[in-house]
């Protein structure tokens, strides 16, 4: 969302085109300035700035929301510890590395083999 490209948000042409001019390419390289350093590099008003920063934030944020439902609906393994689960937004996702770190004996390798069984027999090839 960070890197998203300003001309690419849908701010008017007028504004888009000054954020160009200056260098501020991408949603994190808006949001990382402060109103007032944006109204001095971009020679607008505090309107101006205000109205872009809100939409600027408001597409990231809605991008954030897509992408957080794209995740939700590829899939999860849920765990079966309901707190593990819910910080993961519904268990271990699915097409991801996930690694389980934490001081010993805390159950890592017992929540292992409760998730990933191994096969009682083994089919010869």
């Amino acid at each position: 969302m960070a890197n998203k490209l300003i001309s690419e948000m849908g701010l008017p042409k007028s504004i888009a085109n000054i954020f160009a001019a200056r260098k501020i390419n991408t949603a994190k390289d808006a949001l990382s300035l402060t109103e007032f350093e944006l109204m001095e590099l971009l020679d607008v008003g505090l309107a101006e700035v205000i109205s872009a920063v809100m939409h600027i934030s408001e597409m990231a944020l809605s991008l954030q929301k897509m992408r957080v439902q794209d995740e939700h609906l590829a899939g999860h393994l849920p765990t079966g510890l309901n707190g593990l689960d819910r910080a993961l937004c519904g268990g271990i996702p699915f097409g991801a590395v996930t690694e389980l770190v934490g001081p010993a004996g805390i159950g890592k390798t017992q929540d292992d083999i409760l998730l990933f069984p191994l096969p009682h027999s083994v089919d010869p090839i």
